[in-house]
């Protein structure tokens, strides 16, 4: 095929750094897990009593793996597997859409096209370039494990669980980008791909079985939908199970295919969602840098309002039969009043379910303040600031915008708390208490991160997409995981998402809530001073 060659080339100088940060990223990921296993659990009666502690609890079970025993390396895949297998499907999405509708935004697909490669050949060398770099993932995560001294079928087995699932995600990529009419818009649509299947995945595991001893569970249907759940029921170390991995061989050929078919159906920079036309005028709110920023942003910050919408409903809807779970088994029971833990599972599950509603409306208001710097790098705001527009009101109306996303986010994950409890047993209101509280407290946290990512754009204009999405992914690890990987407490509580105030038993546990909101006060000070030195910065 001409010209496949240099196109493949290209595509790994242009993402040399970027593939080299997910994959150390993942890497570091799965050999730190090692290092906290052996360093926190070194008995197995240690992990005897995490194992039925998270099959007690399913709440535990909703970000975590599949229990599937007590040895150390299945010990291990159940605590890790899903976060990496996570990483590679998020590089992935990016990825296709990166070399495809990403191109065509930019310009360069036209070109290219034009050229003997024509259309097929450049999505042909993403496609290859997609599949060699989770190959490359998989095949590092596989040497890691037996550098570590685990099973060689096991390590082989995590490797190409975390493979097939980039492969799967890049798929589901290439296909949002011939759907799509900007790469903005099919990065949205990817990440919700990715996010709902993951949560898909840990949904069929907490509402699954467990085994007498609580050291097993089996999925619930529920996580066979997405591929997370295929890949989790591999049971790396355990069973061994390689067959649950057929399913990525279906899903990724009609994905290939349908991105394929659907691009040849296409004009170079059409989609099958093509964008809105403008209005012949504009509005009043379009006057002022801040009704134009919501005209951007709106879009999105729909959709990830939506999302806490789902997410309140189902923290009510899905408390009350993750709460049968314990009550119908005598073993959980047992085991949940030895631990005489001063929550109850419902008020788990809020707090579970609101930790990821902050995780959302941190999102939807770090993508509105690195939206700056896009339309900064897209030579958008020079007009703007050309209209007598100075420099701190810039910022601002990507920060006000910002606020006001993550406090619908959370307003809308309230609202669907409450409509899912009054749908559940209207008689008893405490769990919508526990949620307004849950908000308050998240909104605190996700603000916190906003601020930051909103002064990197201001200080380092380079580097604010890349940081700000890192200062989610790693709030949302160390939160969230950070016990299960060794890290001390000091560690885990300087995670917004961990420090944020919560209802805890009868009592408001404030923790770290005062220590966020000056943080919060400090850096939109501080934000403000450094805004008025910023010059524009339009280059990439």
């Amino acid at each position: 095929m001409t010209g496949f060659s240099l196109l493949l080339r290209a595509r790994w100088r242009r993402d040399a750094v970027q593939l080299t940060i997910w994959i150390a990223g993942a890497l570091l990921l799965a050999a730190s897990a090692v290092v906290g296993v052996r360093g926190t659990f070194p008995d197995e009666t240690d992990r005897v009593t995490l194992l039925a502690t998270a099959v007690a609890n399913p709440v535990v079970l909703l970000f975590r793996g599949l229990p599937s025993g007590t040895d150390e390396g299945a010990f291990t895949a159940f605590l890790i597997l899903p976060f990496v297998a996570l990483l590679a499907a998020l590089m992935s999405t990016f990825l296709a859409v990166r070399h495809t509708r990403g191109d065509e935004d930019a310009g360069r697909a036209e070109l290219v096209a034009a050229t003997p490669a024509g259309r097929v050949v450049p999505l042909v060398a993403t496609v290859v370039h997609g599949i060699l770099a989770n190959v490359v993932l998989g095949v590092l995560v596989t040497l890691a494990y037996l550098a570590m001294g685990f099973a060689g079928a096991g390590s082989v087995l995590m490797g190409a669980a975390s493979t097939l699932t980039g492969v799967a995600f890049l798929g589901v990529g290439l296909v949002a980008a011939q759907v799509a009419a900007s790469a903005r818009t099919a990065n949205t649509i990817g990440v919700w791909a990715v996010l709902l299947s993951y949560l898909a995945c840990g949904l069929g595991n907490a509402l699954g079985t467990p085994n007498a001893d609580l050291q097993r569970m089996t999925s619930a249907p529920l996580a066979w939908v997405s591929p997370f759940g295929w890949a989790e029921n591999t049971r790396p170390y355990d069973s061994n199970a390689a067959g649950t991995l057929a399913p990525f061989a279906g899903v990724i050929v009609v994905a290939l295919v349908a991105a394929f078919a659907l691009s040849s159906a296409r004009d170079v920079g059409g989609s099958l969602l093509p964008a809105r036309r403008g209005h012949a005028t504009a509005s009043v709110a379009l006057s002022g840098p801040i009704g134009l920023v919501w005209r951007e942003a709106r879009g999105s910050l729909l959709g990830w309002t939506v999302g806490g919408a789902i997410v309140g409903v189902m923290s009510t809807r899905l408390a009350a039969a993750i709460a049968d779970i314990g009550d119908s088994i005598a073993s959980v029971q047992a085991l949940l009043q030895a631990l005489a833990s001063q929550g109850s599972l419902a008020q788990g599950a809020i707090e579970v379910f609101f930790t990821l509603a902050g995780v959302l409306a941190a999102c939807a208001g770090i993508q509105t303040v690195t939206r700056a710097r896009q339309d900064e790098a897209a030579g958008l705001a020079e007009p703007v600031r050309a209209a007598g527009v100075g420099p701190v009101r810039w910022v601002a109306a990507y920060l006000v915008v910002a606020v006001v996303a993550v406090f619908a986010c959370l307003a809308a994950a309230t609202a669907g708390a409450a409509l899912g409890q009054l749908a559940t047993d209207a008689s008893q209101t405490d769990l919508i208490r526990d949620a307004a509280v849950a908000a308050a407290g998240q909104a605190v946290a996700a603000l916190t991160l906003v601020v930051v990512a909103a002064l990197v754009v201001v200080v380092a204009p380079r580097l604010s997409l890349p940081v700000g999405w890192a200062l989610v992914g790693v709030a949302t690890v160390v939160g969230l995981f950070g016990p299960l990987l060794g890290l001390s407490d000091a560690a885990v509580d300087a995670s917004p998402f961990a420090a944020a105030p919560r209802i805890d038993g009868d009592a408001l546990d404030v923790r770290g809530g005062v220590w966020l909101a000056v943080a919060v006060i400090i850096g939109v000070a501080l934000l403000a001073a450094a805004a008025r030195r910023r010059e524009l910065a339009p280059e990439r």
